[in-house]
């Protein structure tokens, strides 16, 4: 995961002493995580933040990008933070980058911005999503 996290070329750390190995292994103590492997080798992966209810981390070798592992990856961490009970989750990227396309894409909501510069995102629920549109509608 973290040869993935450094390799890429969007939402590089600034400082890569700030996310090291061990920081992988709290978050899947405090949270899940899931792997896309091809060939035995892992391409991609995702961790979600049980106490922040939070997608903590979602990155794509940059030679397996646009084939649909971001989307299965993303999927499958929002609906366990939703199964988990949460109604709203939330995640961080940088602005102007394929992966902020990527999550309002994905119906994610800008939320402001996080300490460290990035942009907060919010995505709520379908099920309160769908209580909201049925009370407008009224």
């Amino acid at each position: 995961m973290h040869r993935i996290r450094t390799s890429v070329h969007e939402n590089r750390l600034a400082d890569p002493s700030r996310v090291q190995p061990h920081h992988y292994q709290a978050m899947l103590r405090s949270g899940r995580g899931w792997v896309c492997e091809v060939d035995g080798r892992v391409t991609g992966f995702a961790v979600a933040d049980l106490q922040a209810a939070s997608v903590w981390a979602l990155f794509v070798d940059p030679v397996h990008e646009r084939r649909g592992i971001g989307r299965h990856l993303h999927d499958a961490a929002v609906a366990w933070l939703f199964a988990s009970g949460f109604e709203r989750i939330s995640l961080t990227t940088d602005p102007g980058t394929r992966a902020e396309r990527f999550y309002v894409a994905a119906g994610w909501t800008r939320a402001g911005h996080a300490e460290n510069g990035e942009m907060r995102y919010e995505l709520v629920s379908a099920a309160i999503r769908e209580a909201v549109m049925v009370h407008r509608w009224r």
